[in-house]
Order: structure tokens, then sequence, then C-alpha cells
């Protein structure tokens, strides 16, 4: 219990709070829309900072998909391309971002077979999202969800969830070195290279700079000349356009995720009363993003647990588990069955017999 206690009050100090904080007089503050742009755009001033600089690249890098995009509608555009392009953002890319930083990267649901595994399956589709600004965050989600500290807290407002990679969810850049070893330890099984204690001090991350953005020029420079090459330009400008896409949308999924800060959860569908996570099709269908029944049991390899929810990460992790690139998995359907939706079937048979006839 007291190792709990010491890992939940470690995790709730470990995020860089915002100037206007997480908490005043005690309680949760939601801040303005003023305040709320004004530290973004602190967050981006590398000339402030030299450790603004990731922040700085995401935004980069995601406002840069723009131009693919424009330039797709004003001189490539085809119906073909457009549904490929769509399907390539929201399917592949949205499963990926399940299936490497949610279930693997933050929650360790399951075991690659070697590094090498592990470096294929990071880069499958175009990145995005540097794993040190999700992971970590997303550990703090888990334990302070929908309260204060928490960097995406839906109480705050769609702007404060949209803009949190930013202003929320970077790392402190006044941990002890014992702390960030402790810190460590989160992102050690990724396959990034962490930053010496004497580097973060320097740069304010666990990644360095140099070799975070190699990593993006490697990864786009690959998949722009593979899409060339299997379509020309206009195949491989339709799926950087679409890429826009996902990059800017999935900053709002946190916020639709947990009932816009609105009770929208549903009996026999949604289990965890815990916070508001609801399960949603949309997001369930295209990334296996059944957002309740992971908060149920986040450490979970599936989400999918009803018949209806079809989880294609899933599919894809019992796919690499046939072929050995993934030794094991834990799986939570049948804890899921036993706990919650038997119970509740019971009881909505219970309450059809106690039920008064009108016939």
């Amino acid at each position: 219990m007291e190792k709990c206690q010491q890992k939940l009050s470690f995790m709730c100090r470990v995020l860089d709070p915002p100037a206007y904080g997480f908490v005043k007089n005690g309680e949760f503050y939601k801040p303005t829309p003023r305040e709320i742009f004004r530290e973004f755009f602190r967050r981006m001033n590398i000339f402030n900072s030299k450790k603004n600089w990731l922040p700085l690249l995401g935004w980069s890098l995601s406002l840069s998909l723009a131009f693919p995009f424009f330039l797709f509608f004003t001189h490539y555009f085809t119906w073909p391309l457009a549904l490929l392009g769509f399907v390539y953002s929201m399917v592949l890319m949205g499963s990926h971002g399940t299936f490497w930083l949610h279930r693997y990267g933050t929650h360790r649901a399951f075991v690659f077979r070697n590094k090498f595994v592990i470096w294929v399956c990071r880069n499958l589709v175009i990145k995005i999202i540097p794993e040190e600004i999700y992971i970590i965050s997303h550990h703090v989600h888990h334990q302070s969800s929908e309260k204060p500290g928490d960097p995406y807290n839906v109480h705050g407002g769609f702007l404060y969830c949209f803009l949190a990679d930013a202003n929320h969810q970077m790392i402190r850049t006044d941990l002890s070195e014992a702390e960030y070893m402790q810190l460590s330890k989160l992102m050690c099984h990724t396959g990034v290279k962490l930053n010496s204690y004497a580097q973060y001090l320097k740069y304010g991350t666990l990644c360095h700079p140099l070799r975070t953005i190699l990593h993006y020029a490697l990864n786009w420079g690959f998949w722009f000349a593979a899409f060339y090459f299997l379509g020309g330009l206009p195949l491989a400008v339709a799926i950087f356009g679409w890429a826009a896409v996902w990059a800017i949308g999935v900053r709002t999924y946190n916020y639709d995720g947990h009932g816009r800060g609105k009770n929208r959860q549903r009996a026999g569908s949604d289990f965890h009363h815990e916070d508001m996570s609801v399960n949603q099709v949309w997001p369930g269908y295209v990334a296996g993003e059944w957002h309740n029944n992971h908060h149920l049991f986040p450490s979970g390899a599936r989400s999918g647990f009803l018949s209806y929810q079809l989880d294609l990460p899933w599919l894809f992790i019992r796919f690499l588990k046939t072929i050995g690139a993934v030794t094991s998995y834990r799986d939570y359907k049948a804890d899921f069955v036993r706990d919650y939706q038997l119970p509740y079937l019971e009881e909505q048979k219970r309450i059809a017999l106690t039920v008064p006839s009108h016939s």
C-alpha cells in the first residue's frame, strides 16, 4: 500500500504545470480561453527556452501536413484517392496509435519478441505523436482521471483538451536525478534512446532533439518515397494530406471520449463508473478505442469486449502473436464477461421477471 501511495504521489508531480496551474484554492481550476492560448504560445516560444523544443516540434510537424492536404484537394483530388487517404488516416493511423502508443507504449499490454520487431512496429505508419508526450501524460491521466492534474481533464473544456499536448503534457524540468531515472523506466521499452540526466537538464525532455528530428525525417522520408513508388506524387500527397486530419483530430479525442464533460454513459455498454469515459462506435470501429472498457481494464491488449465491438488493434496483436512477433499479451475478456456482463444480464432478467404483466 505504501509503495502504491508513493507511486501515486510521484506521478502527480511529473508533469510541468501550466502558468495558470492545475489547482486553485484546493479545487480544479478551469482557465479561460485567453489563459489557455497565452500558455500555448508561451510553450511554443523556443527563444524563451530551448526546453520548449518538443511541443514546438509536435505542432510544427502537424501543421506542416496542411500543405499536402490542400495540395491534394487543389491539384490531385480523385474520389478513390480521397477514400484511400481517409481509410489510411482514420483506420491505419488510428489503430496504430491505439496499438503502439496506448496499449504497448503506455500500458505494456503485450510483449514484443525483440528490438527489431519493436523498431518495425514503431514505424508502421507516418509518425505524428512523440512517444514522450503521449506515454508519460497518459499514465498521469489514469492516476487522476478527471481530477486536478489530469492533463486532458474534460472539465477544463474543449480547448483545455485540444491544446493539452503543449500546455499540460510536458514533463517537469526540475526533477531530481533519482526522479528522472524513475520516470525513464516508463519509456525504456519503446525503442526511444533516452537522454542522460545531464542532457535532460539541458533540453528538459526524456528524448534528445537531434535524435527525435532524425527519426521523424527518416520515417517521413521512407513513407513518402514508398507511396511515391506505389502511386506517384498524387498518392504520396493524398496519404500525407489525410494524415493531417488524424494529426489534428486525435487532439479532440479525450474530450469526446469522456462525454464532453457530461455523463453520457449507457447501461449495458459502459460498466466503468469512476469517471465519465464512454464507449463510442466511431473510434471503436476505426481504432479499437472502446474507451470505457479501456478504463475498466487499462493494461489489456483488447478493449472490444461485447459482440459488436470490433477491435482492429487486438486482431493485429493476435496476428503478431501467431507469427511469433509478440510473445505474450494480457486479455481480460473473460474477466469482463464474468464480473460485469453476466451480472448485468442476470439483473436485467430479474427486473423483467418482477415487472407485472399488463396483458
